[in-house]
């Protein structure tokens, strides 16, 4: 199990939830459901660290911790 934060959230355009993973630059996923939207962004964390593996691109450890943004 991964450790990134992932922020759900509604979209009115999209209708859909979305979930980003911050830590992970464009990494996100989406559901009908927010339930639907963590359990497809756990898939999207996994295609994004096994496509930077594949790479050779770094991979940010998780920060453990809530991020702050500004």
């Amino acid at each position: 199990m991964h450790k990134y934060e992932i922020i759900i959230y509604w979209s009115a355009e999209d209708e859909v939830f979305v979930a980003e993973i911050p830590e992970l630059p464009g990494c996100a996923a989406h559901g009908k459901t927010p339930d639907e939207a963590l359990t497809n962004s756990k898939q999207a964390i996994q295609l994004w660290i096994d496509t930077a593996k594949e790479f050779g691109d770094p991979i940010p450890k998780p920060k453990g911790r809530r991020l702050i943004f500004a």
